[in-house]
């Protein structure tokens, strides 16, 4: 299944959805612009486009396969960093346990390309997903789904909705990671509360505890390992209480992309309990990295000995006008670059098929299809050069491309990564 569906993505034809490719290639099938192997400066495509770095892509799937491996962690990476099957289909192939999502749209999309597994990191409390999500777990017994709970009410509307299904939905109590955090049950005793609830339900089954440590207000490592060691604590205690007894593992999940070492040390220290645990990280944004936020805040920053993740996103847009010494704009602004943590840093320039650093060269906003430079003086920047800009925040990046192309080095157009959203 899996396999034909991509295959179809393959067959999609080439035409004005698809930005930033080259005009003479509409109307071939993505799989046949594929084989031709263009080059991503000399063939044709057009500014502004954004590429993936095949090699750098590779590199960071390969490196959390292995981190995830070196720690005893199962791997449910987050797909709404990228809502592109085709990564997520390279993610199970590096080892993933399964997918982890937000919302319903994006469970059905990565069902349509064969995830048989699913972590949803939310309550979901809509009926009519909630029907279909019953008609696909009855339809298909390898169909795996866990999603979160954190209120009585919650799990009311969602057993309410489930009534008559075949298969009970399989929930984890969420842990808030503090007071003003955003989601999840704030006190021990509410959760209690919450997992009685759900033991009264027909249509769910308890099989863990999870939360988001992201969310710790003030995180510092300290507050952050604070947290983790309640929520190990929660899961001792229902499994102490007998709560899990209708299932045959207990799932313990956190994980996002700038404290999963934190997470890693914590549930190394889980202890024995009734049933086998899967100790489920979810961190997502490590399949592209980026030049801003994640660069700073990634953990392979305090434990470069486990080694590192690689920026492999790159914003090509064109020199448009050079109105002064110390101005000039390129052909990309909001519309193609993400913006909401930090404006994208210029890197490179190319012209006449040479690349130099962007010297001197800094973007200082962004318009919708324009973004400002500020060029200091000596600054070697002409209408028409190429500017390579590295972006911070992936989840708004692939979110602005419905097909990007992937580049090696040297510029060979290899593949191209369709997105969903």
């Amino acid at each position: 299944m899996a396999a034909e569906a991509l295959a179809r993505l393959a067959g999609e034809r080439v035409d004005h959805r698809f930005k930033g490719l080259p005009p003479d290639a509409t109307g071939l099938t993505v799989g046949e612009l594929a084989a031709e192997r263009r080059n991503l400066f000399t063939d044709g495509f057009g500014t502004p486009v954004l590429a993936l770095s095949a090699e750098r892509l590779d590199h960071n799937l390969r490196q959390m396969e292995t981190y995830a491996q070196r720690h005893g962690l199962a791997f449910a990476p987050h797909g709404k960093t990228s809502m592109a099957p085709q990564l997520f289909q390279r993610q199970i192939e590096h080892g993933a346990w399964g997918i982890t999502l937000a919302v319903p749209h994006q469970v059905w999309v990565a069902r349509e390309f064969g995830i048989r597994r699913v972590f949803l990191a939310n309550e979901l409390v809509d009926a009519a997903a909630l029907r279909r999500l019953g008609a696909d777990l009855a339809a298909d017994p390898d169909f795996r789904f866990v999603c979160y709970v954190d209120s009585v009410r919650g799990v009311e509307l969602m057993d309410a909705a489930l009534e008559g299904a075949a298969r009970p939905v399989d929930v984890v109590v969420e842990l808030a990671a503090g007071e003003g955090a955003r989601t999840g049950v704030r006190t021990e005793a509410e959760c209690a509360a919450v997992a009685d609830a759900v033991a009264a339900a027909r249509g769910l089954r308890l099989v863990g505890v999870a939360g988001y440590e992201g969310e710790v207000p003030g995180a510092t490592p300290e507050r952050v390992q604070a947290w983790l060691r309640r929520l190990v604590a929660l899961a001792v205690d229902f499994d102490r209480a007998g709560r899990f007894a209708d299932t045959d593992e207990i799932v313990v999940s956190a994980g996002g992309s700038a404290w999963f070492d934190a997470v890693a040390d914590e549930f190394a220290q889980i202890p024995d309990l009734s049933l086998p645990v899967l100790k489920l990280l979810r961190s997502g944004a490590y399949v592209s990295h980026d030049d801003g936020h994640y660069r700073r805040l990634t953990p392979f920053n305090r434990v470069p000995a486990e080694g590192a993740l690689e920026p492999a996103f790159r914003l090509w847009a064109q020199v448009v006008s050079r109105p002064s010494a110390e101005q000039a704009f390129v052909n990309a602004g909001k519309r193609d670059a993400a913006y909401d943590l930090d404006l994208p840093l210029a890197q490179v320039v190319r012209r006449d098929g040479a690349e130099r650093p962007a010297s001197g060269i800094e973007v200082t906003a962004l318009s919708d299809q324009h973004a400002w430079l500020r060029t200091a003086p000596g600054a070697d920047l002409e209408v028409g050069d190429w500017v390579g800009l590295g972006l911070s925040h992936p989840c708004t990046s692939f979110d602005k491309w419905p097909l990007i192309p992937v580049a090696e080095a040297d510029g060979t157009v290899v593949d191209y990564i369709r997105t969903f959203f």
